[in-house]
């Protein structure tokens, strides 16, 4: 299941990366060859970035697909690679954690202001960094879930691919 939510997220951070590429692409043409400059384009691109970032950084980390420093799991023997790698789930939902809770800081210190432009109140600039954070929580925990009852978890450079 987890599965076609990550699939689905992955290709609506793409959805956004193309829509900000032609938003881009538009405010470039407004200025420079309608001279007049779309006020908009800028502003929209800037929060596409911040939820395709986010939901990219979410699906990179249920496919493992983040970098990380492996030398010493080489030497060690796979009881403790399998915990250090538990471990690295762990920080990263408290650090998802700490996405979700700051950004709803800050989205509740914005909610009375309003994003130029958009109209938006500026509370919306936060909520993708809530929802990242929400899916590294349930991707790490997924890794988890799957480590505890013997599947494998993708880590970068693995050859294997998901059963």
């Amino acid at each position: 299941m987890l599965a076609i939510v990550s699939h689905f997220i992955l290709w609506i951070a793409g959805a956004g990366l193309v829509a900000m590429t032609a938003f881009i692409g538009f405010q470039v043409w407004g200025r420079f060859v309608m001279n007049d400059t779309p006020t908009w384009t800028e502003t929209s691109s800037i929060l596409l970035m911040g939820w395709f970032i986010f939901l990219g950084a979410a699906v990179g980390i249920r496919e493992g697909n983040h970098l990380s420093f492996d030398v010493l799991l080489y030497v060690l023997p796979q009881r403790v690679v399998k915990i250090c790698h538990s471990i690295s789930d762990f920080i990263v939902i408290a650090f998802g954690a700490g996405m979700i809770g700051y950004g709803g800081q800050l989205a509740a210190t914005t909610w009375a202001t309003t994003i130029p432009n958009l109209g938006f109140s500026g509370a919306v600039s936060f909520f993708s960094l809530i929802f990242g954070g929400v899916l590294m929580i349930l991707f790490s925990i997924e890794r988890l879930l799957r480590r505890a009852v013997g599947l494998h978890t993708a880590r970068f450079g693995d050859e294997a691919e998901e059963e």
